[in-house]
């Protein structure tokens, strides 16, 4: 008895959670605790390693020589994949919400490709096997949540994108004039590549973005002109864009309040046991989304 009393003091002490499912959840969804934080960072590490051995098996030599090696690491990184998907289900509140969501989605994928590989009879599963096994690499987009400024580049992009589908439509009725100007020009000369005006536009936008690929050149002294100016054109536009979007991230910064200020509010990572939603303030005792107890 003493000694559960004695557990039982010293969990409230470090204001630890009593429930195992709790102990859990702070840990897979929260990176604020220790254990949190090094949960994160070994699930960054095996990401990672898991993505290099997708790269690996790709190369030939590489995969006939150490494939034994190779399949038995990714059977490891597959069943640790498979109990974490488990946990963050179990540890839930609501575990659909979850499964239904953007990571829990890219969290599936990115786990069962292995099994399918074994899973498939026949013939044709062997042919499949390879391209099964190469969805691993949707692990690689498991490291969205460890971006911590993801969010602040989210709101600059959804505030500049006004001025970047202007833009963008400007550019688009600028290649549709300049490539239909190059047909006229250069159309009329063979073997120069401007057979249509859809293939002249493609000469354009490939020429607007510096890529240059080579395998339409003008040939006339007037399309070498106007392709000169396009190429000038390209350098202006690709700044653009570019600009508008860090306008609108210094934007973010200079709307922070600063540490001190009265104002100012600490946001945590610690996530709602029921329904997942983060962002809550370092006083808050009830998620803001569904009302149930932090």
């Amino acid at each position: 008895m003493k000694n559960k009393k004695a557990t039982s003091n010293w969990e409230k002490r470090l204001n630890l959670p009593s429930n195992w499912k709790e102990r859990l959840h702070e840990i897979i969804y929260e990176a604020d605790t220790p254990m949190g934080k090094w949960f994160d960072i070994s699930l960054f590490i095996i990401i990672i390693i898991s993505v290099i051995l997708v790269m690996l098996e790709s190369v030939e030599g590489i995969d006939v020589k150490y494939h034994s090696i190779l399949l038995t690491l990714e059977w490891i990184i597959t069943i640790f994949f498979t109990i974490e998907y488990v946990a963050r289900i179990v540890c839930i509140g609501k575990p659909f919400k979850y499964i239904f969501s953007f990571y829990g989605i890219i969290d599936f994928v990115s786990t069962i490709p292995l099994y399918l590989s074994y899973l498939l009879a026949g013939s044709q599963a062997l042919l499949a096997l390879r391209a099964l096994r190469l969805l691993r690499v949707f692990r690689i987009l498991k490291l969205v949540r460890f971006l911590g400024e993801a969010s602040q580049l989210t709101r600059a992009l959804k505030a500049s994108r006004a001025k970047i589908s202007v833009f963008l439509y400007v550019v688009f009725i600028l290649a549709v004039i300049l490539g239909t100007l190059m047909y006229l020009i250069e159309g009329s000369v063979q073997n120069t590549g401007f057979t249509s005006i859809p293939t002249s536009i493609y000469w354009t936008i490939v020429t607007l973005t510096t890529v240059g690929y080579g395998d339409i050149a003008p040939q006339t002294i007037l399309g070498q002109m106007i392709a000169t100016v396009v190429m000038l054109l390209g350098y202006g536009i690709i700044a653009v864009p570019t600009g508008i979007v860090t306008m609108e991230f210094g934007k973010q910064e200079t709307k922070k309040p600063k540490l001190g200020e009265q104002h100012f509010v600490h946001v945590n990572t610690q996530s709602c046991p029921n329904c997942s939603f983060e962002g809550h303030r370092d006083d808050a005792d009830y998620c803001y989304n569904c009302g149930s107890e932090l």
